[in-house]
Formats: structure tokens, C-alpha cells, sequence
């Protein structure tokens, strides 16, 4: 890798691992489901418009944009409502033991002692945060825990899937996944409406948007998806395991949030699991399925 694409990676983790800053700012403001269905009518907006999938993809994409867009983003959109950005931050790295689990199960790929070991300190990395101090309850951190779970489960659907540009599946499973969760914001949240007027003059949340929208999604995949078509799995996914560490860093010096020894214990001994799942047991995400809260 050359230095200019060492620096673009580095850009991109900094770009996914800042969104948690963002998402939560907008939280201050925005119901969680009603902030992803605006989140993802935003992307689609900038994508659908300009890559169409194949006629017979759109069901599979609507099953995706189900399981992905409310399962994954719109539960961890909710966890996060309830816990620190950093807390969240390491929550998310459970998806690449769930996609070994899944893949196990799903595909039969062997599930070797050395990747079985980097799953059980992931998980046990994450039980400690359940002792947070900053985690009043435990439900936002149970629900973050189901969100990477049905992230895993859209690794497995889009494996199913084939071949389809990411842009395409980005930009597809927005459009599908913003009414989604708009009807679910509907069924479960109130005040929509004044959310929205409030965001629209408020210039944290509008900028958390635009963030969120351009920044974490637009121009991080963009960068993203060019490195993978440069070079292989095993030279690029290894950065994603800065992204909770400038989350968590992020969270504390931008929001204040506090920095407890569960965070540091924690966030170390699930970063080091997944690292073992990564790169010794050899179990990366798929190169057009997105990198989990981001």
C-alpha cells in the first residue's frame, strides 16, 4: 500500500469512527427510528437516483433493507439513545464474531479453535460494559448486541445475494429502508413532527445529518470500496479495528462522555477477540456490506 492509501484508510476509520459523535448528537433532538429513516432518505436521495439493480435483486434488497436498515441500524440507532457513543462504539464490533457464528451455521465454514477463542473474549469484552457506570440499564446495551447480531445475518443475505455494485445495494437498501422505518417510527415514537422542525433549526443536529449522510456514508464508502478494488481483504480490513477506538476517543473528548476502566478493560479485550476472529481465524465481512453502525 502506498502512503496516499494508508492516509485514506486511516481517513475512512476516522470518518466511521466520528459518526458515533454524530448519531448521537442528532439523538439529543431526533427520535432514534425517526433519525435513521431520515439518514437513509438521505442517502438514497444521493444514490438511487444514479444506480438501478437488476429487476429480479429488488426483492432480495428489500429483504436486506428489513434486516440491515431496521434490524441493524435502527436497533443500534435506539441502543445508542441509551448508552455512551463510546459504549457503542465497542458494542459494534460483535458483528465479526456473529458473522463467524452465522457463517458456521449458515455455510458450514469451519469454526476453528483459534476463531472460537477470539469469539468468547469479544463477548466477554462486551459483558463488562453491562457494569458501566454510564449504563443506567441494560436494555440500549441488549438491543445494541441485537443489532450486530442482525448485521451478521445481512452478511448473510447479501452473500446470498451475488454479485451487485455496492452503490447499487447501498443506495437500493435506503430507498427501501427509509418508509420502513418511518412506519415504525409512526408505531412506536411521538413528536416527529416537532422533531423535525427543531432539527431543521438547530445547527448541531442539521450538521450531525449531513454528517452522517456525506461524511460516514458517501464519501467513507467511496474511499472504502476504491481500496478494496486496489488491494486485497487482508491489507484493508485490519484498520477497521481502529474504528472503536476513535470512538470511544471521540466520545469522551468531543461529548464529555466519562472514561470508566469497563470501557478500557472491556473495549480491549473485545478488540483483541475480534482481532483474533480477523486475523487469525481468517473471518472478514463481505467487501459491499457495511461496515456495522457506520
Amino acid at each position: 500500500m502506498t502512503a496516499r492509501d494508508i492516509l485514506a484508510a486511516l481517513l475512512v476509520v476516522t470518518l466511521w469512527g466520528l459518526n458515533f459523535v454524530a448519531v448521537k448528537t442528532a439523538l439529543h433532538v431526533m427520535p432514534p427510528f425517526l433519525l435513521t429513516s431520515v439518514r437513509f432518505a438521505g442517502v438514497a436521495l444521493c444514490l438511487a437516483p444514479f444506480f438501478r439493480p437488476r429487476r429480479e435483486q429488488i426483492p432480495a434488497i428489500m429483504g436486506i433493507a428489513l434486516v440491515l436498515g431496521c434490524g441493524h441500524f435502527g436497533l443500534l440507532f435506539f441502543g445508542l439513545s441509551g448508552m455512551d457513543a463510546a459504549t457503542a462504539a465497542i458494542v459494534t464490533q460483535l458483528g465479526v464474531p456473529f458473522s463467524a457464528l452465522l457463517a458456521w451455521l449458515a455455510f458450514g465454514e469451519r469454526l476453528s479453535r483459534s476463531r472460537a477463542l477470539g469469539m468468547v473474549m469479544a463477548f466477554g469484552g462486551v459483558a463488562l460494559l453491562a457494569g458501566e457506570p454510564s449504563l443506567p440499564r441494560a436494555l440500549p446495551l441488549v438491543v445494541a448486541v441485537l443489532a450486530m447480531l442482525a448485521w451478521a445475518a445481512s452478511n448473510v443475505q447479501v452473500k446470498r445475494l451475488g454479485a451487485i455494485r455496492p452503490l447499487v445495494l447501498n443506495g437500493w437498501m435506503a430507498l427501501f429502508a427509509a418508509p420502513m422505518l418511518l412506519v415504525l417510527s409512526l408505531g412506536t415514537e411521538t413528536g416527529q413532527g416537532a422533531a423535525l422542525v427543531t432539527a431543521m433549526g438547530d445547527w448541531p443536529t442539521l450538521a450531525s445529518l449531513g454528517y452522517t449522510i456525506i461524511a460516514s456514508s458517501l464519501v467513507a464508502y467511496s474511499l472504502w470500496y476504491r481500496l478494496l478494488a486496489r488491494h486485497s481483504m487482508n491489507q484493508i480490513v485490519p484498520f477497521t479495528l481502529l474504528g472503536p477506538v476513535i470512538g470511544v476517543a471521540s466520545g469522551v473528548m468531543l461529548l464529555g462522555e466519562p472514561l470508566s476502566w469497563q470501557k478500557l478493560v472491556g473495549g480491549a479485550i473485545t478488540i483483541a477477540g475480534v482481532a483474533v476472529v480477523q486475523l487469525i481465524g481468517g473471518v472478514q465481512p463481505p467487501a459491499d456490506e457495511p461496515e456495522p453502525g457506520s
